[in-house]
């Protein structure tokens, strides 16, 4: 356990962070299931309207922030490193205090079910709903506080891979070598640096707006409502974008190796990546075409709304001029990757009949938005996920999942995202509204919301079957070689499955896109190296990222109940005296002043010990 709790590793970090978001997939998927069986038929009484809220408002905001967003970077933790010939990212104790930090944060999100009530105010939070007035219970306070200290690790990792691909590549890899999935997580990064501050600033002026009794979005006292929506929708949009682009850059290293092509247009994908990444923040009003901002600002959001298309049009068709001609063999790996192109292009779609203003004011709240989106994060992103993790599980953890409980998985998994979210547009189109706890009978909702439920029980049963894949693929021996699909083409197939500890024996050479392809293609059966055999330094295993995440959640815990009454006057002297929160700061600013003091230059591991040491099991 101490292993797991000190680790700086990138490659056991990529494990954690695959384990805890995982758990919190679960959980949102049971949130979610829930959702699903309340709305199965109408006037169904199987939960509260009041926890019917907390439901809507803790699916949402688990699956995106905790759910998908560790998952990601598992697999940029486990895989980015390798790709650019690196031995770990550039900052490995800020890499698990991301971790830590995010880990801690959802865990005080979480335990809102527990401690007087979930939030209830929508994963957006709209003001004045997520204010005291309409939110009395602490639920939307464990909202604000989680976020930010979960947001805090999200911005730690992403400045971390940006150090780490600007500054640790391998000789010979300049930035049109680097493989696609290696250049969206740079790129996501980016977005993470500039997006996750506007969200943080929200998230603390709505904290101050409860707990300490400001006014910013309170109109009584001069505030502004729809200034929550801009802040928020400043950072939700790109958002996505940070969702979504990891999973194109999975698709853009998939599909090249199942059809043994190099990827089509491949500085193309580079500057369309570049391109979504700009327009992304200037779309976001497009999320308050409703809110009364003008013709002139619905145009012009409307406009840069449908050009964001135009660099994902350029995706889709360089990873179909990919396939066209190539020798395909259809993986588990390469049916998610390959599924997702009509899906995603499906989300895409209604995403351009929403850019328009006039039509949104129709769409606007119903289900035709909720069907729109999930194509779009399930149909996208979590398909990228499946195949994402399907294909680097051997580099991982040194096993190939089942081929034939990954087919189980793929097929359930689709049949039932299909069946559950194809119908909501229709559902949306007949006036089915988001956010409603049940509806009437007789209005030609029953059926479409009998068949969305049957399908999102579909959705379950694959991730039960990937999960069972899970553990019967763990238990047998490691003994993947370093390249199991045999058409590798990036640095991370050239090295044993799993990775030892040091990753490169000796730095590589690059060559050209796709190293590890031309290496082979030039008869050599491992990379050339750059450097001779050395000795390897490696960073020490440290608590501290753990001790300091601790104090960041006791101090934030203190201040949520800072202004509650207690039963006995020792918990009042503790909480409202703010001594809870001083107490979790010292241990936070005590690990740091440690850290700074404590000049720790690591160690290294000698040559004669590489191949035994490096290996892990």
């Amino acid at each position: 356990m101490m292993d797991w709790i000190t680790t700086v590793d990138h490659k056991k970090i990529a494990i954690l962070y695959l384990v805890a978001g995982g758990f919190f997939f679960g959980i949102g998927g049971i949130e979610a299931i829930l959702i699903r069986i309340q709305l199965m038929k109408p006037m169904n009484n199987f939960v509260s309207a009041q926890v019917f809220n907390e439901l809507i408002t803790m699916h949402g905001t688990t699956m995106i922030f905790l759910g998908v967003m560790p998952l990601i970077f598992a697999i940029m933790n486990a895989v980015v490193p390798l790709q650019i010939g690196a031995r770990d990212v550039a900052f490995p104790f800020l890499n698990a205090l991301g971790f830590w930090t995010f880990l801690f944060g959802g865990l005080l999100l979480n335990l809102s079910w527990v401690m007087g009530g979930a939030p209830d105010a929508g994963w957006t939070s709209y003001t004045p709903l997520s204010g005291s007035e309409y939110s009395g219970t602490h639920g939307v306070d464990f909202y604000t506080i989680g976020l930010q200290i979960a947001g805090l690790g999200t911005l730690i990792g992403g400045i971390n891979f940006l150090a780490t691909i600007i500054t640790m590549r391998a000789p010979g890899m300049s930035y049109m070598r680097m493989p696609m999935f290696t250049w969206t997580t740079f790129i996501t990064s980016a977005i993470i640096l500039f997006a996750f501050p506007a969200v943080t600033v929200g998230l603390v002026l709505l904290t101050f707006d409860r707990i300490l009794g400001a006014n910013f979005f309170d109109v009584a006292g001069g505030g502004n409502p729809v200034l929550w929506q801009h802040i928020f929708w400043i950072f939700g949009h790109p958002e996505v974008y940070i969702l979504i682009l990891p999973a194109f850059g999975i698709i853009s290293e998939v599909i090249p190796t199942f059809a043994r092509k190099r990827l089509f247009g491949y500085s193309s994908m580079v500057f369309a990546t570049i391109l979504i990444a700009f327009l992304g923040f200037m779309v976001w009003a497009h999320h308050m075409f409703t809110t009364g901002l003008g013709n002139v600002a619905n145009a012009l959001f409307s406009i840069s709304t449908m050009l964001i298309a135009v660099p994902t049009g350029i995706k889709i068709f360089n990873w179909l001029f990919t396939m066209w001609g190539g020798q395909i063999r259809f993986t588990v790996a390469n049916l998610f990757a390959v599924g997702f192109i009509p899906t995603f292009v499906m989300g895409g779609v209604t995403g351009v009949m929403l850019a328009s203003a006039p039509a949104d004011f129709q769409f606007h709240d119903t289900y035709f938005v909720v069907a729109h989106f999930h194509y779009v994060i399930v149909g996208g992103l979590v398909l990228g996920l499946f195949s994402g993790l399907h294909y680097w599980w051997p580099k991982m953890f040194g096993r190939i999942l089942s081929e034939t409980l990954g087919k189980w998985t793929f097929w359930t998994f689709m049949i039932g995202f299909q069946l559950t979210f194809f119908v909501q547009h229709f559902l949306g189109l007949m006036g089915m509204q988001r956010r409603i706890v049940t509806y009437l009978p007789n209005q030609d909702f029953d059926l479409l919301n009998l068949v969305s439920s049957v399908g999102a029980f579909l959705m379950g049963v694959g991730v039960i079957i990937f999960l069972v894949n899970i553990v019967i693929t763990m238990r047998k021996p490691a003994g993947a070689p370093n390249d199991p699909w045999e058409d590798g083409r990036t640095l991370e197939w050239s090295i044993p499955s799993p990775p030892p500890e040091y990753n490169f024996k000796q730095t590589p050479l690059v060559r050209g896109i796709d190293a590890y392809w031309k290496e082979k293609m030039a008869g050599h059966t491992e990379m050339t190296p750059a450097e001779p055999v050395g000795s390897i330094h490696m960073p020490s295993a440290t608590p501290l990222p753990f001790v300091m995440s601790v104090g960041i959640f006791i101090a934030g815990l203190g201040l949520m109940f800072s202004k509650d009454e207690f039963g006995n006057a020792f918990m009042n002297g503790l909480f409202n005296n703010y001594i809870v929160v001083v107490i979790g700061l010292l241990i936070t600013f005590g690990s740091m002043a440690l850290r700074s003091l404590y000049d720790d230059h690591g160690w290294h591991i000698e040559p004669e010990d590489q191949d035994e040491k490096g290996a892990r099991t």
